[in-house]
């Protein structure tokens, strides 16, 4: 008698999915990373962003806002979209005064969604804080 020999065996897959599991286990801290370095890129581009807007809001108006409606409102607008949520991971802060502006980029997480803090204010300078909420007493990026 001929035995049937088709299909896997019990063992030929659990090696597979043991296999499955350990390159799970390799690339997914690294997807979260990626992920995270991406976010703090984005943000640190959308605080230039508001910067450039704050400098042209300044040159229309003679002096800066804290209040992204007034960004976002003017005709035509200096700054697009609804900065009351959260982008890319980061919620964004303005504030200050008529002669200088602040503005920061929190972390939603810190750990998951950004593992750094970022602020700037009119001098354009962008500073950094691991794990917290920046100030314009912490590390400009780059240093």
């Amino acid at each position: 008698m001929k035995k049937n020999t088709q299909g896997f065996t019990l063992i030929e897959l659990m090696i597979v999915v043991a296999i499955i599991a350990i390159i799970a286990a390799i690339a997914i801290p690294n997807l979260l990373r990626s992920r995270m370095q991406s976010n703090e890129s984005a943000a640190v581009g959308n605080l230039r962003t508001i910067v450039g807007s704050q400098t042209a809001y300044h040159a229309a108006n003679y002096a800066y806002t804290a209040d992204f409606a007034d960004l976002t409102g003017a005709t035509p607008p200096f700054l697009d979209g609804d900065w009351a949520v959260a982008k890319s991971g980061y919620n964004f802060v303005l504030g200050g005064d008529t002669e200088n502006f602040s503005a920061n980029a929190n972390a939603v997480t810190y750990g998951t969604t950004g593992s750094k803090g970022f602020f700037t204010d009119s001098s354009g300078v962008i500073r950094y804080a691991a794990g917290a909420d920046a100030a314009a007493t912490d590390t400009p990026i780059g240093q």
